[in-house]
C-alpha cells in the first residue's frame, strides 16, 4: 500500500474547495486507500493552521476540520522524526522531509511549489495534488 504525506495546505484546499485534494483527502486517505504518514509537528501544524480564524467564513470549516483531525489522528501512522534536516529555504517546511527520511513515504504531495523546489527526497517523490492524482493515486473505484 502506497505511504503518503499531505502537506497541510493540501488539507486546507480540501476543506474549502471540491478539488484534487479533496478526492485525495475523501476517496484516498480518508477510506484508507493509502497509508498516512504523520509526525507529532505536522499534525500539531495542522491543528494550529485549521483552527484559524480566517477559515471561520467557510461554511462548517471548524466542524469539517474537527472531523478530519480526529480521523487522520485514528488512522495515521504516527513515526518520530529525530534527524533534523535543513534543506528548504522555508525552514518550518524541512518538517515534512524529516518525516519522509523516516517513514520513506512514497509520496509527499503539496500545493506549495514555490517552498518545495525539488522533485525527491531520499525515497519519496514530491508532487502537487494533481500530479499525484493523475498519475500515482491508487484506482479509487476498487
Amino acid at each position: 500500500m502506497q505511504k503518503l504525506i499531505l502537506d497541510t495546505n493540501v488539507i486546507v484546499s480540501a476543506l474549502i474547495s471540491s478539488s484534487i485534494p479533496a478526492k485525495i483527502l475523501y476517496e484516498l486517505v480518508l477510506t484508507e486507500k493509502v497509508k498516512t504518514c504523520l509526525s507529532k509537528e505536522i499534525f500539531d501544524e495542522y491543528v494550529e493552521v485549521l483552527n484559524r480564524d480566517k477559515f471561520a467564513k467557510f461554511t462548517n470549516f471548524k466542524i469539517k476540520a474537527e472531523v478530519i483531525l480526529n480521523r487522520l489522528r485514528e488512522i495515521s501512522t504516527f513515526y518520530k522524526t529525530d534527524k533534523k534536516i535543513q534543506i528548504l529555504t522555508d525552514t518550518s517546511d524541512n518538517k515534512f522531509l524529516e518525516l519522509a527520511a523516516v517513514s520513506s513515504a512514497d509520496y509527499l504531495t503539496t500545493g506549495n511549489t514555490l517552498d518545495f523546489t525539488i522533485s525527491e527526497f531520499e525515497y519519496t517523490k514530491i508532487l502537487t495534488p494533481r500530479e499525484y492524482w493523475d498519475n500515482y493515486a491508487p484506482n479509487s473505484f476498487t
